[in-house]
Parts: C-alpha cells; sequence; structure tokens
C-alpha cells in the first residue's frame, strides 16, 4: 500500500513539473525588425544589444511595491517582489529569480569575467549576477537592467 501511494505522489509530482516547465519553455522568436518595432530604442539597446542602463536611470531602483517583475520584451516572470532588495548599486537588486526565468551565459566583454543574466523566453539581456548579495538568503545579488523590466502590482 505504501508503494502504491509512493507511485501515485511520483506520477503527480512529475505531471506537476511538467505543466510548470512547459509554461517556462514558451520562446518568444523574433526578426531583429519585429523586435526593433514593438520596443523602444532604449528597450532595444539593452534587450537586444547587451545594453546598460545608466545607474539609478529609470524608476524600479528604488521601487518596493508588491508584485512580479516581467521581461518587458516578452512579459515572461522573472522576480518576485519578496527577492527585491536595496543593494545601493543603482539598479534594481533581487537574491533570486523565479525558478527557470533566467539563464546564464558566461560574458568576457569589457575586460572582464561575469555572469550575464537573460530571459529563458526571448533571451532578452536582463543584467549580471554577483554574489555579494545578502548572506541571509542567497547571496546573490542580480543586477537588472530596469529597461529590462516591466512590474505588475499584486492585486490585494
Amino acid at each position: 500500500m505504501k508503494t502504491f501511494i509512493l507511485l501515485i505522489l511520483l506520477a503527480l509530482s512529475a505531471n506537476i513539473s511538467a505543466q510548470k516547465n512547459a509554461n517556462m519553455d514558451k520562446k518568444v522568436t523574433k526578426t531583429d525588425e519585429e523586435w526593433r518595432q514593438i520596443l523602444s530604442d532604449e528597450q532595444y539597446y539593452v534587450l537586444r544589444q547587451k545594453g546598460t542602463d545608466r545607474p539609478g536611470d529609470g524608476g524600479y531602483t528604488n521601487h518596493f511595491e508588491k508584485g512580479t517583475y516581467h521581461c518587458a520584451a516578452c512579459d515572461a516572470q522573472l522576480f518576485e517582489s519578496s527577492s527585491k532588495y536595496e543593494s545601493h548599486c543603482g539598479w534594481p537588486s533581487f537574491d533570486d529569480a523565479i525558478e527557470g526565468s533566467v539563464a546564464y551565459v558566461l560574458d568576457k566583454s569589457h575586460g572582464m569575467i561575469r555572469t550575464e543574466i537573460i530571459c529563458t523566453s526571448c533571451n532578452g539581456h536582463l543584467g549580471h549576477i554577483f554574489d555579494d548579495g545578502p548572506e541571509e538568503t542567497t547571496g546573490k545579488r542580480y543586477c537588472v537592467n530596469t529597461t529590462s523590466l516591466r512590474f505588475e502590482k499584486l492585486d490585494q
């Protein structure tokens, strides 16, 4: 009987995981011209050309409302407001991303070795991740360009 219950629980768990992964596996593919038509010049520069906002630009660096931060290019959910914190670095900072929402890419540009974070849905450039985040949580700092984000306020 225990084996039967265990098998049922495993099957349900696999089904839930498959459904969750199916939602995150939706790839958004557009031509360069299509991205130029739907993104502002600044969004195109940051998300498609791997640009960087100037520190403190935009409204999300000191933004702490409850909700979810989405990719400005494809609207995929990236970060929960509960993972946002003030790092005093000049860009919005998070200590964790929504599982499966970002990919990690070795970045050797500008004479540095860093880890770039990109949206798994559209491959848009979000920023970089560093190991100087809050020790009491993940120890990670997802340093994200404001331009790459769109905030959706939590309905209460």
